[in-house]
């Protein structure tokens, strides 16, 4: 490393977030990129130890998250470019492994910092911001476009059915390596959960279309408000392209089924948020509505979606915003069951969390809290949930019942897979390791595959998928 006492000289630095008081107003991004001066420093922390931690991602334990990057970033390498002041080589670097880094450099929990040699006893490198800064320097420079030209073209055609992480990496790639790609998306807008998963503040539309723009430029087809098997039918799409990957997501919400389900005033946080960002796009980011002003708003789900649902409902105005989580609170700090480099499941306060708290005067989230029925009102709109709370096992314990008001309550629980309709269309009855189905001429990527899981997950199958392609179509040249 150019500065191989770096991480002795610099303590770690993050990218400043907003004040709160400030950017619950708005729907502007969260934080402010720290200067190149700055960033130069946090990237000379990096030590290449030697130790892959940090760019291998792996699974220990409890099996339960994965620590260090699972997409094989080159993390040593571009940090040491990026601290020379070579931000460009240091893109180059970064963009071999991930084609959409401006989206992780955003959301992604950074595995990678968890893994690093610095967290063992002290703070990771603050690779999520470093990427951040590289790739929003190549774009202002045109390095991005430059790096994603097509090859010669060979000719053959691929379908590409749903535009989020995953889809998105496998056009790209697939795109450079010369093959004619068309992405089909059911939504009017493309990116998947990166258009309408995740609120604004959390990830810029403007930097989504930035991409999709670009993709375009570069050649690569989107199809907006077509879904296969309603719009355009397997059979057809199987004619006209050579391969297919479909990259639909795990877009099944989980439901809770308990009394008064039925009740209007309960939403998937997956709708609820589309409904969010498309308010958004079309009224800007500069303000925010007041559309639940004087309204109690729960939801119920301890995780990212479910933090994302409560900076989103602040933002609208809601008088009262409540989150429920049926797991125990974790610890303040690691457990000896729970040693690094294995990822830390330790107590955390999200930024939606972290406004609930200035907001309200209290914290926002009750721990050991299960659901067990929503009661209505006369015309069929909930107004309360009633909860009790439950013990390591689950179960409830008796004299902790609990009613609270509700005007809209949020499912954020997670999702249980993909939808199973498209694979009948294809007749896939098995999904193999390397992308590969049953159907030779079908391959599926992302979560549709894995199940729920991280962007890094999706843009690494996708990638991966996408180079599986291109081996079995040139393949066919040579028979």
């Amino acid at each position: 490393m150019a500065d191989p006492f770096g991480f002795l000289k610099y303590s770690r630095v993050d990218n400043p977030y907003r004040q709160i008081s400030e950017r619950i107003g708005d729907w502007q991004e969260l934080q402010i990129p720290l200067e190149e001066k700055e960033r130069r420093k946090q990237a000379a922390r990096c030590m290449n130890c030697g130790i892959p931690f940090c760019h291998s991602g792996s699974f220990y334990g409890s099996q339960r998250a994965v620590s260090g990057c699972p997409n094989d970033n080159l993390i040593p390498e571009w940090n040491d470019l990026l601290y020379q002041g070579q931000v460009q080589a240091a893109f180059e670097r970064l963009a071999r492994t991930n084609p959409l880094p401006e989206m992780t450099g955003r959301v992604c929990p950074a595995p990678c910092e968890k893994g690093c040699t610095e967290s063992l006893n002290g703070d990771g490198v603050t690779i999520h911001d470093n990427e951040r800064y590289i790739i929003d320097q190549a774009f202002e420079a045109g390095w991005v476009k430059a790096e994603g030209q097509p090859g010669a073209a060979t000719g053959f055609k691929v379908a590409i059915v749903g535009s989020g992480p995953a889809g998105l990496a496998a056009a790209w790639r697939l795109n450079q390596l010369g093959h004619h790609v068309t992405v089909f998306e059911r939504s009017d807008r493309f990116g998947g959960l990166l258009m309408y998963g995740i609120p604004n503040m959390k990830l810029d539309k403007e930097i989504v279309q930035r991409r999709i723009d670009l993709m375009e430029e570069l050649g690569i087809a989107f199809v907006a408000n077509t879904e296969v098997g309603v719009d355009i039918s397997s059979e057809k799409l199987s004619q006209q392209f050579d391969r297919i990957i479909l990259a639909t997501g795990a877009s099944v919400p989980r439901d809770l089924p308990v009394k008064g389900r039925q009740l209007q005033g309960i939403q998937f946080a997956v709708d609820y948020l589309t409904e969010v960002t498309k308010d958004v796009l079309k009224h800007g980011k500069d303000a925010t509505s007041k559309k639940l002003a004087g309204k109690h708003v729960i939801v119920i789900g301890g995780g990212d979606t479910g933090n994302d649902c409560v900076g989103a409902a602040i933002r609208q105005g809601a008088k009262e915003v409540r989150q429920l989580e049926i797991t125990p609170e974790l610890p303040a700090k690691r457990t000896a069951s729970n040693p690094w480099p294995e990822y830390p499941f330790v107590d955390k306060v999200g930024y939606g969390q972290a406004e609930a708290q200035a907001v309200y005067g209290r914290p926002v989230s009750q721990y050991s809290t299960s659901t067990t029925g929503f009661i209505g009102a006369e015309r069929g709109q909930v107004i309360a949930v009633e909860t009790v709370k439950v013990d390591e096992q689950f179960q409830p314990i008796a004299g902790t019942e609990e009613v609270f008001k509700a005007d809209l309550i949020l499912l954020a629980m997670g999702f249980t897979g993909a939808e199973q309709a498209l694979f009948e269309a294809f007749d896939i009855k098995e999904i193999m390791d390397d992308y590969t189905t049953n159907n030779e001429r079908v391959l599926v990527a992302g979560d549709a595959k894995r199940g729920p899981s991280l962007v890094i997950w999706g843009i690494r199958e996708g990638r991966k998928a996408a180079e599986k392609v291109d081996a079995s179509l040139r393949s066919l040249i040579y028979q």
